[in-house]
């Protein structure tokens, strides 16, 4: 049985400098480690799911962040470096978990993935928001730290204990 990646929102709003929530360095250094794990888990047979922040312009979410990657601009698309991976529909979402109003859920239901590999943007944020509620559907979930990051490193860090120590994800590291 193969993995699902899941790819969450390395997208231009994040991890191009100039955007409201650009994550800095520590988001730019993860590219080249999410391309060779794209690479190595397609090699294997593994869905590649691209999960994406795409908000109307009127967002609730607004009210704590500043606007960012809204519908039909740039700052929602996917960067160019990993876009050719992004060969099925790209999932938007609208609040931090992937699954919340999503089909992701039901995408991975039929794939039937041995476990679930997480990995982008921001880490204290819609990566662990997407991965505890892949837990709590009953995923075995793997984060490989080197893939990812935000823009607090002491949250990035907190992030990646609660998911390993509460959430019982498993934490790797990818050459």
């Amino acid at each position: 049985m193969s993995n699902a990646i899941i790819v969450i929102d390395m997208l231009q709003g994040f991890l191009k400098e100039g955007y409201p929530l650009y994550c800095g360095p520590s988001a730019q250094a993860i590219i080249p480690n999410i391309l060779a794990l794209l690479a190595e888990e397609k090699n294997k047979g593994s869905a590649v799911i691209f999960v994406a922040d795409c908000h109307r312009p009127d967002d609730l979410e607004f009210k704590v962040f500043p606007p960012h990657c809204v519908a039909g601009t740039i700052e929602a698309e996917v960067i160019p470096e990993l876009y050719p991976f992004a060969t099925e529909d790209i999932i938007t979402k609208q609040r931090y978990s992937g699954f919340f109003e999503t089909t992701l859920d039901d995408i991975l239901r039929k794939i039937g993935p041995e476990k679930l590999i997480v990995c982008g943007v921001c880490t204290d944020i819609c990566v662990l928001h997407t991965v505890a509620d892949a837990r709590n559907r009953g995923y075995s979930v793997e984060v490989p730290v080197n893939c990812v990051a935000s823009f607090d490193a002491e949250a990035h860090r907190w992030a990646l204990r609660h998911m390993e120590k509460i959430l019982w994800a498993k934490l790797t590291h990818k050459e």
